[in-house]
């Protein structure tokens, strides 16, 4: 891996800002007021679905601490912009760079 494709991150960025822009499409910030079960089920398959597919990303690409630090911030300021919760971006931030750490991890142990 040549330097300059260690520091590109234009489709870590991509992929970031999509997943929040599922989400986004998936349960509305607005929604989240509403206290509905319709809402906590929305969220529950919409974290899972996210999640499946960062999962497959992680492992299908090579994710150094700054391309997975940069989808984080992508993610992060995404969700902010949209307008959930503070709490809520943070939590669901953590667990994404979390995850994508250490699914990328087992998929390099599996490489050699």
């Amino acid at each position: 891996m040549g330097i300059l494709q260690w520091f590109d991150t234009s489709e870590m960025d991509e992929f970031g800002r999509s997943i929040a822009s599922e989400l986004t499409k998936r349960v509305p910030p607005s929604s989240l007021d509403s206290g509905k079960k319709k809402t906590v089920g929305q969220l529950k398959s919409s974290h899972h679905a996210i999640f499946t597919r960062a999962e497959h990303f992680a492992h299908s690409h090579r994710l150094n601490f700054y391309k997975r630090a940069r989808m984080g911030n992508s993610f992060r300021w995404a969700l902010r912009d949209a307008g959930y919760p503070p709490d809520l971006v943070e939590a669901w931030t953590y667990e994404l760079v979390t995850m994508i750490t250490l699914e990328s991890k087992a998929g390099r142990k599996k490489d050699r």
